[in-house]
């Protein structure tokens, strides 16, 4: 029994933000060119967004170093960042794979899950880029100045 995926009601046939557009696409065609098309065409824009959460990420945990009681040099050694973006980019990658495995294994017996990849990978990788790093840091920067009023 197939099914048209646009008669789903979590697939929008409506033009809508810029935002909403992107975190909220129209499905690929069930074609495996055109879901690798897909994956592509958000590349360079999730690449832009996990850069950027890193850079914030830098200049917070660089604040975060120079602050009292007990400030500590920090920096990010420019290859370390070299290789998170490349696994970031191969995880991004392992997004069109599994498009393409669950097209392949069930077709039209499963809707597609392209858009719910791509946010829940976009939603990790800031995660990792960004909020786990800084939360860690702001708990190092409380313990040292709770070490410093013990």
């Amino acid at each position: 029994m197939s099914q048209d995926p646009s008669l789903h009601p979590m697939v929008s046939t409506q033009a809508g933000s810029w935002l909403t557009n992107f975190l909220f696409p129209r499905p690929a065609e069930r074609r495996v060119s055109a879901i690798f098309r897909w994956w592509e065409s958000r590349r360079l824009p999730y690449n832009l967004i996990v850069g950027v959460s890193g850079g914030i990420t830098i200049v917070t945990l660089t604040v975060l170093s120079a602050l009292p009681p007990s400030p500590f040099p920090f920096a990010v050694p420019l290859g370390a960042i070299v290789v998170y973006g490349a696994f970031a980019n191969v995880c991004y990658t392992l997004g069109s794979l599994l498009e393409i495995a669950f097209h392949k294994l069930w077709g039209s017996q499963v809707l597609p899950v392209g858009p719910t990849l791509f946010r829940a990978g976009l939603t990790l990788s800031v995660g990792l880029t960004l909020v786990v790093p800084v939360i860690f840091a702001v708990v190092v920067w409380v313990l040292r100045v709770i070490e410093v009023l013990i």
